[in-house]
């Protein structure tokens, strides 16, 4: 088995995948916090220091920190999702040193200067103002607020303008020592790398991690509602969305399948009906996204004004259907799209890293692919009918950005899924 764990005194675990016919390697730290971790009058401060971790630590400088890697020909990076923030790297094997020392001293060596701060918040304030911008981005946060109202996990990952403009140094010291802990954060490789040597060099690069675990986010509590915002745009954008699942629930998998069935492609039900059939949209495509204790289902769709009207009926119409005339071919096919992506997935060696540190987060182990193929070819035509009745149970998401004049009331969209 070419997977290997160890968890090092404090806690850090080191989680590695060998593969021997490649080049290079991908290493980061996947530390299991963020936007759902953070308090409302922090909003923003876990993607700030992101942001900050790469202006410069006690021995490099911010732009030393670029410079290093790539002067090897190698890239640095970093993400934050709601309860995620990964700092990662891909480089030629015989870098892979350089590439841990770098992220090592960014997560312990951080000096969060002042007057870089200043500077990065306008930088964030920015990609806020972009977003913003962003029709078909900002629905997104919009529907993530209704559906988990006056909750961190509702909120935004950039945060607001006000309240990221007045983040301090101490609250992103407060927010690192508070939530980065060794136990809470796992050091994923995959590549051409020898397990045991990682772990030799974890053991010193990162022996000035806390050994104290981070604190538990609340609970998520799914409410839904209608949020609606009329905006002089050229489109409509929407999106209808219900209670999901979690990573741990029976019916995650079903839920994966049945996303793509219904808008994960080109023969999926929406595509078909929607767009090629009727013309209503460009775009329209559905999500699954899961947390540790709960998700969210959802139908994105552009639209134009005067077509919203016919829209939004055919679309909770092949909503209702999934659950009387769904195939077995449909689902078949469904499934084998979803086998063929986790499938050639394994061909990248980011993809096997950031998928080994999002497992060891989210269940505490790696999931061997064959468990994964097997439990996708598991899904079957009355499992595809069971998590459609289940998602009708729940209080409709819906939001709307544009010009909503002839979108339909709340009520009478509800009333059509029942």
């Amino acid at each position: 088995m070419s997977i290997r764990v160890t968890t090092l005194p404090n806690g850090l675990r080191v989680a590695t995948d060998t593969m021997p016919g490649v080049q290079s390697v991908s290493l980061g730290c996947w530390v299991g916090v963020g936007t759902r971790n953070e308090s409302a009058s922090v909003n923003g401060v876990a993607h700030l220091v992101e942001h900050m971790l790469f202006k410069g630590t006690e021995r490099r400088s911010a732009f030393r920190i670029s410079e290093e890697i790539e002067n090897v020909g190698g890239q640095l990076n970093a993400y934050t999702t709601r309860e995620q923030t990964a700092y990662y790297a891909k480089v030629l094997h015989d870098d892979t040193a350089l590439a841990l020392d770098l992220i090592a001293d960014m997560l312990q060596n951080s000096v969060l200067d002042s007057e870089e701060l200043v500077r990065e918040r306008t930088v964030v304030l920015q990609e806020i103002g972009q977003s913003a911008d962003t029709p078909d981005d900002i629905i997104f946060d919009h529907f993530q607020s209704t559906a988990y109202p006056g909750q961190a996990l509702g909120r935004p990952v950039l945060g607001s303008a006000e309240i990221v403009g007045a983040l301090s140094r101490p609250a992103l010291v407060d927010y690192i020592d508070g939530h980065y802990g060794a136990p809470g954060i796992v050091l994923a490789a995959a590549g051409r790398l020898e397990h045991d040597r990682l772990v030799d060099m974890a053991l010193s690069a990162f022996d000035g991690l806390s050994p104290r675990p981070a604190p538990e986010s609340e609970d998520a509590r799914y409410a839904g509602g209608d949020f609606r915002e009329a905006r002089d745009l050229e489109q409509m954008h929407l999106v209808l969305g219900f209670d999901g699942v979690g990573v741990h629930d029976p019916d995650y998998y079903a839920h994966s399948v049945m996303s793509t069935l219904l808008g994960g492609g080109m023969s999926s039900r929406l595509f078909q009906e929607v767009r090629e059939k009727r013309g209503l949209v460009y775009s329209i495509y559905t999500f699954s996204g899961a947390y540790r204790d709960g998700g969210l289902f959802g139908v994105y769709a552009g639209t134009g004004e005067d077509e919203v009207a016919e829209l939004v009926p055919v679309v909770c119409d092949e909503l209702m259907r999934v659950t009387e005339d769904v195939t077995e071919e449909e689902v078949a096919r469904a499934a084998a799209q979803l086998r063929a992506g986790t499938l050639m997935a394994l061909e990248s060696s980011m993809s096997r890293c950031e998928q080994l540190g999002q497992q060891l987060l989210a269940y505490g182990r790696p999931v061997p692919v064959e468990e994964i193929v097997e439990k996708i070819g598991a899904v079957d035509r009355e499992s595809i009918v069971r998590v459609a009745r289940r998602l009708r149970e729940s209080r409709p998401t819906v939001a709307a950005l544009g010009p909503i004049g002839r979108l339909e009331e709340y009520d009478r969209i509800a009333a059509r899924l029942r």
